[in-house]
């Protein structure tokens, strides 16, 4: 039998698909690329953003007409939407076999073969920590990738106003580190050169349930970071995405002292205002913010950072979004989310009486935007000169003849390659021109 994969929204929902995968193909399924070849179509669903629900059933309900040529064929969504709806999704999509939630990824196999001897109707939507031993499957081919993910836990427990995520991803829940390292170091023996460590609340790895606190002697997190760091033909650490009530001294210490970690930081700030901070239920002032940046800075110089930033959030007024643009101004990100707040469901920010129009939220982003396009473009060309170890990715898209890679700061850099440059070395690019979104360079 073959199956079909769609994947909806954020790396996590990636790795999940990765994963599903990887589950099906040790029961003896096939993956194709065409829908209409598959026995098994699969949607992985988003819920942080109103939008993403809207694609994914609109693509489903299409899927109808499918349905009627082949009653055969087995429909099923699993994902945030799929924790989020639940049994409501059976209704309003009636040609739907199955609706999995986030923590039953793990039964996906055991569902569809039950679905196969007695065609009913499922939905499992109940916590289970038993997802955890699903996480470690890999598709890889160092020959197309250099970079994989790996899913170091599940869950967030900071339930911010705005956000939608602890309601469809449950509660955090951790791997063990051995269990994380020993995937890492099968990734290296199949050519991997650079991983990526994904969870709703990285930082706060290994803390399950603690509260946050930016002094808490120990983080879970830097002890993973030492360990990973000590693996042999690993070249890369990075991971997405913090909290920055977890970034304590320790986890400062273990970015600066481990070689592999990257010296580039996504550190999502949300708003510059406290009285926003504090409405959006994020327990860190924009001082204490800029003190990790200052901290970080001080420890090395060629540090980069990326952030999020939510504008038009319920209440913000001119004052609160000058704080933003005054952290902007003084932190000189790389790059940046700039999201337009929209109410989600279940969320205590929809029930806020004080919505912004939509205009002010237009005006508001277009400003950041042009903030975030003149601290991108002066960095950039601050790097002019310099000389970087590049990761090579492989070829561009936009020119064949030019190839791409990344520095350790995240900058993407094209170049035009040597011979036997082959995707995964590290070279040399002397950086030559620069835009606000590329280096561009020669091979030393």
């Amino acid at each position: 039998m073959k199956y079909y994969i769609k994947t909806y929204g954020c790396q996590m929902n990636q790795r999940d698909s990765e994963s599903a995968g990887v589950m099906l193909e040790a029961h003896g399924y096939i993956e194709t690329k065409i829908e209409e070849e598959a026995d098994v179509l699969i949607f992985n669903t988003c819920s942080v953003r109103e939008q993403a629900e809207r694609k994914a059933i609109g693509k489903i309900g299409i899927l109808k007409r499918l349905k009627k040529k082949r009653p055969d064929i087995f429909i099923g969504v699993m994902g945030c939407m799929a924790q989020n709806k639940g049994a409501e999704l059976l209704k309003t999509l009636p040609h739907l076999d199955f609706v999995i939630g986030t923590d039953k990824l793990h039964e996906l196999p055991e569902i569809i073969n039950a679905e196969k001897k007695e065609r009913y109707k499922d939905v499992r939507l109940e916590t289970d920590y038993d997802v955890l031993t699903s996480m470690s499957g890999h598709h890889v081919n160092a020959k197309q990738s250099v970079s994989a993910y790996i899913a170091i836990m599940r869950g967030c427990n900071r339930f911010c106003s705005y956000c939608i995520v602890p309601f469809v991803r449950g509660r955090e829940k951790s791997r063990k580190i051995s269990d994380i390292v020993d995937e890492a170091k099968k990734l290296v023996e199949d050519g991997i050169k650079e991983v990526y460590l994904l969870g709703q609340n990285v930082a706060g790895f290994g803390l399950d349930g603690a509260s946050p606190s930016m002094t808490r002697k120990e983080s879970p997190f830097a002890e993973l970071l030492y360990e990973l760091n000590k693996i042999e033909g690993l070249y890369r650490i990075r991971w997405i995405s913090p909290h920055p009530a977890y970034f304590n001294d320790a986890l400062i210490d273990a970015i600066i002292d481990c070689d592999k970690v990257c010296k580039s930081v996504h550190l999502p700030l949300q708003s510059g205002s406290n009285e926003i901070l504090k409405r959006m239920n994020r327990p860190y002032t924009a001082e204490d913010y800029l003190s990790i940046v200052k901290k970080l800075k001080s420890k090395c110089k060629e540090i980069t950072f990326s952030t999020d930033i939510i504008v038009g959030f319920p209440g913000e007024t001119d004052d609160d979004f000058l704080a933003t643009c005054a952290i902007m101004d003084e932190v000189k990100f790389d790059n940046a989310y700039l999201f337009k707040y929209s109410p989600r469901e279940k969320t205590k920010a929809a029930e806020y009486a004080d919505q912004l129009s939509q205009e002010i939220k237009e005006e508001r982003h277009s400003i950041l935007l042009k903030k975030l396009g003149k601290s991108a473009t002066s960095n950039n060309l601050s790097c002019v000169g310099n000389t970087y170890d590049v990761l090579v990715e492989g070829a561009s898209k936009r020119n064949s003849k030019r190839w791409t890679g990344r520095a350790d700061g995240n900058q993407v850099v094209v170049f035009e390659p040597k011979d036997k440059v082959e995707v995964g070395d590290i070279v040399q690019i002397k950086i030559k021109e620069s835009s606000s979104m590329t280096l561009f360079g020669a091979m030393q």
